[in-house]
């Protein structure tokens, strides 16, 4: 699964959703990936929480195509302060 998927599917499947997906610094490996995930639907949640809210909206694809998801996840009121 490439890094355009995983932002299609994050962002059809979270509420508001923004996401960069990347590959790590180093990896170059289509199951290794990084995501940065900007939602309201995060506001209140404890970061597991938030987590759990993103590998829900890839489903199945946590366990049968993509290997490690390195994320960083943000209120958008949290990016905004941030140089992310």
């Amino acid at each position: 699964m490439n890094a355009d998927d995983v932002k299609r599917l994050i962002e059809e499947n979270l509420d508001d959703a923004e996401a960069t997906v990347t590959h790590p610094r180093g990896v170059d490996d289509e199951d290794h990936l990084a995501a940065t995930v900007v939602s309201p639907a995060f506001e209140g949640e404890p970061l597991v929480a938030q987590h759990e809210l993103v590998y829900d909206a890839l489903g199945e694809h946590m366990t049968t195509d993509i290997h490690a998801l390195e994320l960083k996840t943000y209120t958008p009121e949290e990016h905004a302060g941030t140089d992310a």
